[in-house]
């Protein structure tokens, strides 16, 4: 589900008014949390982290002309979604992640390749989800980028 809002505030008005509070509370989450150089912007319909051009001027390889992605949040139609590229690319973050879900929150984890899926907002583990976006540096997504791209 892909929305045509062109800023988050506007993304964050259109969902479902049982969700807003939720969502509000894991974007500020991921902005205080994120590292330095990341920037939020509207990216594939949903709220991005991306790598700007002006530190990344290749971009995403699918699209050069996009920014290369790190993390984004979306509202899809049953779930709340946290995607992070870092859990796809790197096996330690990931293993990381799996181990610690369990002390965050009760329930079981939905997790595909890089998105986590949370069908009620009030089990979102923010605590945790605030740990992993800061896992990577710029700089070190940028060179896990590369070196995923080498195969």
């Amino acid at each position: 589900m892909q929305s045509k809002a062109t800023s988050p505030e506007a993304y964050i008005t259109e969902m479902p008014e049982e969700r807003k509070e939720a969502f509000k509370r894991l974007r500020n989450t991921i902005l205080e949390n994120i590292p330095k150089g990341f920037k939020e912007e509207m990216n594939y319909g949903m709220i991005g982290y991306i790598v700007p051009h002006s530190l990344y001027p290749a971009g995403y390889h699918c699209n050069p002309k996009l920014p290369l992605p790190y993390a984004a949040i979306a509202s899809q139609k049953k779930f709340i979604t946290f995607y992070a590229g870092c859990l796809y690319s790197n096996n330690e973050i990931k293993n990381w992640f799996i181990s610690e879900y369990p002390k965050h929150s009760k329930h079981k984890l939905d997790m595909g390749k890089s998105c986590i899926r949370f069908k009620k907002p009030e089990t979102i583990p923010f605590e945790l989800l605030g740990q992993l976006i800061k896992k990577m540096s710029v700089a070190q997504w940028i060179t896990q980028y590369e070196l995923s791209r080498k195969y």
